[in-house]
């Protein structure tokens, strides 16, 4: 939705900008708000959508930009109604109150959450910005019965003063992605047994998964009837490559149960890859071809997901985020969750950067600590060394006032690992994980240049 609709007159290719406003700028711009006004409270005639069908174009929605820019993913009607069932599939009906908080322009706040309240007859309570601190006051004044998420949304509910009233409200169904587990367990803990149905899902991919089970950090669960009617597969990648894993016949490799790698699903006519909007080089790189047999086309979701011994599948990272050092993969999210667990961190980042003479990329994470308390070096080094291996430890640590996240709450790595553990790079504290003190120390010019120089081995 956003402020700004653009409408091509197919004859003369001129553009009208349509603003949700009713003063006007240029004369090449219309009011939204006048046209619904004026507009006729007659049927749409039918010869207007006579060439609609299944496969035509809905709504255009730009893909998060996490991994790149963004992208405007082409969304089907199939893909749309699909989309309106994830309320419904989850047992939300005319009577439940949905309230929504995250950006319209998305696929979560949009499809799911807005149209999906359409399609169940369910009450909406639209917010123009999620706020930590009013969510559960208008929860209470509004008697929500669901709520959605994304990203982080979850963790900043947690992060906010305990209250008595915590587990006084009428919620009993959460719906959305991305939720880990640490936060997750303390999310029940704190406000009460809501139901949480974490799905995995992309604005462009043409396969998704829905936790109904409640296992905490699956995103759903192994089906041979979903599996046989949107074939997928998780296969070997080779991180430092950035390319999948293939045999000898040019074939890729599944993974067995319990290890990580990357999410392909079949591009079919069930389940089609439509692609971005008038980039075929884009839409062609996330197709994947001779994945299981010569011939075949799957599409690439850049994701890295496991699935474990009782078909439960988790999400692990995204294929940009995975670093390898020490010829060991290191998953940003498994690090991010164990540095979490320290009570002084509010959220933290992990990225893997350069370091020159170095093959592969080195963990750094970016820190936010909780108000009123400080980041402790000692007790975070005993922290990592406790529950990380020696190559997952994070080396640097970056001291945060706030996260750089996107509109839908997912946390962004670029400009972290362009500014690297420079300490001429940034104002923010910077640590290093030093070994001979057993302690984390400030990164000073100095160390930095002993760790250019190799004086200090990492």
């Amino acid at each position: 939705l956003g402020k700004y609709r653009r409408a091509q007159n197919q004859d003369t290719g001129l553009t009208t900008i349509f603003i949700t406003a009713e003063e006007l700028r240029s004369s090449r711009m219309k009011s939204l708000i006048r046209a619904a006004q004026e507009s006729s409270d007659a049927d749409v005639p039918q010869t207007l959508r006579a060439d609609v069908c299944f496969t035509s174009p809905a709504v255009y929605i730009y893909t998060s930009g996490t991994t790149g820019l963004p992208k405007a993913a082409v969304i089907t009607q199939t893909r749309l109604l699909a989309a309106l069932a994830v309320l419904a599939s989850n047992g939300v009906t005319d009577s439940d109150v949905i309230y929504v908080t995250l950006p319209l322009y998305h696929t979560a706040g949009f499809l799911v959450g807005f149209m999906g309240s359409i399609e169940t007859g369910s009450t909406i309570i639209l917010r123009r910005k999620f706020s930590a601190s009013q969510f559960w006051d208008e929860c209470r004044a509004h008697n929500v019965t669901v709520i959605q998420y994304i990203g982080e949304v979850l963790r900043y509910l947690c992060n906010t003063p305990q209250r008595a009233s915590d587990k006084e409200h009428a919620v009993r169904l959460a719906v959305g992605n991305g939720l880990r587990s640490d936060v997750w367990r303390e999310f029940l803990k704190r406000f009460g047994r809501i139901q949480v149905r974490e799905f995995y899902a992309s604005t462009e991919g043409n396969v998704g998964f829905v936790n109904y089970a409640g296992k905490i950090g699956a995103v759903g669960r192994v089906s041979f009837l979903h599996k046989k009617l949107f074939p997928y597969a998780i296969i070997q990648y080779d991180t430092e490559h950035d390319e999948p894993v293939r045999n000898s016949r040019g074939l890729c490799v599944e993974v067995p149960k319990g290890q990580t790698g990357l999410l392909v699903s079949k591009i079919t006519e069930i389940a089609p890859f439509v692609g971005y909007a008038q980039n075929e080089q884009q839409t062609e790189k996330k197709r994947l071809r001779d994945v299981l047999k010569h011939g075949d086309v799957y599409f690439n979701s850049g994701d890295l997901l496991k699935i474990d011994h009782d078909n439960f599948i988790y999400f692990q990272d995204r294929v940009g985020d995975t670093f390898r050092w020490k010829g060991e993969n290191v998953a940003t999210t498994e690090v991010s969750d164990i540095i979490s667990m320290l009570e002084f961190v509010e959220e933290a980042n992990v990225y893997g950067v350069r370091v020159p003479g170095h093959e592969g990329r080195i963990g750094m994470a970016a820190v936010k600590v909780m108000d009123r308390m400080e980041f402790e070096c000692k007790k975070t080094f005993d922290h990592v060394c406790r529950f990380l291996p020696v190559y997952a430890r994070p080396r640097f640590i970056r001291i945060q006032s706030s996260m750089d996240v996107t509109a839908t709450f997912k946390q962004l790595k670029l400009k972290l690992v362009e500014a690297g553990f420079n300490p001429s790079m940034t104002t923010d504290r910077l640590y290093f994980l030093c070994e001979r003190e057993r302690t984390y120390v400030s990164l000073t010019p100095f160390i930095y240049q002993q760790i250019l120089s190799h004086s200090i081995k990492l």
